[in-house]
Order: structure tokens, then sequence, then C-alpha cells
């Protein structure tokens, strides 16, 4: 399995609580002030528990000084692509470069949820038309087209001037499992959020990663261009309490543990962004970023100059 060099990143999966929105953007503030390159967040909007996903990410920004932010992904069922474009180019704007846009074709267990809020039903098939058309038309906004004109099944925009620009090279990150929604990936996006960790265990995601590196070549792209961005569950312990393999769901152990296992994920993966999910506790927030990642970035820089 490659290892694509990208610097490494660590990150925070912060639930959009609804039942506690202060203590969501003093998580934001605490992860910013330790030191966290981004925080994603989930988006489910009929969900009655979560706030709106990208109502929170401008406040997560607004709070925050140094922190990346994403949609993690966003729920293209719900959402219209030239608004989720604008939203995403403006946030980018506003943060001074601090948005990366995170898009998904929806979750299929929450389907009837999605239809039941006014989305249209869609076949696994339409979510990877519709994306394909939702990152077409981010890339020709984002470009300032004169006449930016995308005649698609799902979306459409018919001679309209492209703008605001984002402040920066803003990436397109796709959430998939499909091999349909990975080819596209590999055509045209910037990275590939993976299901979480408890969904597609390393193992199986190393895998379907291949689809992503043989779609990027077939349309003369490097493989290293896309970024891999892995979902992490687990906690810390005295003893390990899970392995490394290919089939684990969780990672659990000491700090020597989960070096043990993002090293091995970083380098035999390719995974290159790892996000910790779990309730904000201060202490494991520390510990992740203060300790887990540096001694991964060390040890990865090392084994790549060999």
């Amino acid at each position: 399995m490659p290892d694509y060099g990208h610097e490494l990143e660590f990150g925070y999966f912060l639930n959009p609580d609804a039942k506690d929105p202060k203590g969501a953007l003093d998580t934001a503030r605490f992860c910013d002030e330790l030191g966290y390159d981004l925080i994603g967040i989930q988006d489910h909007p009929y969900l009655e528990t979560h706030l709106d996903t990208y109502s929170l990410l401008a406040m997560v920004l607004a709070v925050t000084e140094q922190l990346r932010v994403f949609p993690d992904v966003t729920n293209m069922q719900m959402r219209q692509a030239p608004m989720v474009a604008k939203a995403a180019a403006s946030m980018d704007q506003l943060s001074g470069g601090r948005f990366e846009l995170g898009l998904g074709g929806g979750a299929p267990f929450y389907a009837d949820k999605a239809v039941a809020m006014g989305a249209s039903p869609m076949s696994p098939g339409d979510t990877v038309d519709g994306l394909e058309e939702t990152i077409a038309i981010c890339r020709a906004l984002w470009a300032g087209e004169p006449n930016a004109r995308i005649n698609g099944v799902f979306h459409q925009i018919a001679g309209i001037q492209g703008g605001p620009p984002p402040a920066q090279d803003m990436q397109i990150w796709v959430g998939a499992s499909g091999p349909r929604m990975l080819r596209l990936i590999g055509q045209a996006a910037d990275g590939w959020v993976i299901p979480l960790m408890q969904y597609m265990p390393p193992g199986q995601a190393a895998e379907k990663s291949l689809i992503i590196d043989e779609a990027a070549r077939q349309n003369g792209r490097d493989p290293a261009d896309i970024r891999r961005i892995y979902n992490c569950i687990g906690g810390f312990s005295r003893e390990a309490r899970s392995g490394y393999g290919d089939e684990d769901t969780k990672i659990t152990g000491p700090v020597d543990h989960w070096v043990d296992v993002l090293t091995h994920q970083a380098l035999d993966y390719g995974f290159s962004t790892f996000l910790l999910i779990g309730p904000p506790n201060p202490e494991k927030l520390r510990t992740f970023i203060n300790e887990v990642a540096p001694k991964v970035r060390e040890r990865v820089a090392a084994q790549r100059q060999g």
C-alpha cells in the first residue's frame, strides 16, 4: 500500500449537539487553543438533536483563530449545489482561508427522514451523478466564470456570473464508500473522507483507496494529489485492547499504541488526516494533540527519510 507523502493533520469530529450549543463552541475554542489542525462536523439536518451544520461551521470560524473547518460531509440530498458553493467560498473568505468543502450523497440509513424533510428520493446512482454535478458547479463558480452553465439532471446553472472565489485554493473532499463514488473521487476530488472507523475498518478502507488510485491514473492524475481523511474512534487506557489489524473498528490503548496504529495507517495505507471521534473530554483532547500527534509526525518523518 502507498504512502502518498502528505503532511499529517490531526483534527476533532465535533458533535453538533442542539442541547448544548455553547458546549460545542467551547470545545471548538479549546481545540483551537490546543493547536488542532481542523474540525469536522457531520451534516444531518433532519435530526432534531443536531444544530444546522453550516450555521455551526460559521460560528466555529468566528470563535477560533487558527484551525480549519469542514462539513464531514455535506448532505447534498438536502442542499442546493450553487448555494453550497456560495456558502463555502463566503466562509473561506470571511475566515481568511480556513474552510475546506466536504461533500456526500446523503446517509442511506436516514433516507426516509431526508425525504420527510423535503428532499427528493435518490437512488445510489442518482447520488453519484448529483455529486459529480455539484463538483462541477463549485469549480465553475469559484473560478469566476462569466457565463457559468451546468445543465445537469439534478442541478443547473444557466449563465450566471461566478464568484466570489475562495480565499485559498479550497479543496473538495468527498465522503463515499461505493465504487462509482470512489471513481468520481479519483476523477474530480481533492480528498476522500473515509466513513467512520466503525463502518469501515482500516484494511477495508485501504483496499477501497486503490479504486481511487486507479481512477486518478485513468484521468491523468497523480493519486498523491488526493488526501485520505480518516475518522477514528477509540480511547486511551493503560493496556491496549485493540490491535492495528485490518478489521479493527476502534483504537483503545496507551499513547504508544495510538502512535503505532496511526503511523501504520499513514505509512502503509496512505491516510494522512486523522479526526478523533468521541465526547469532548479535555484530557483526551490534550493527549491526542499533545502526545499522539507529535510522535506520529516524528516517526513518519523519520521513516520517510529512511
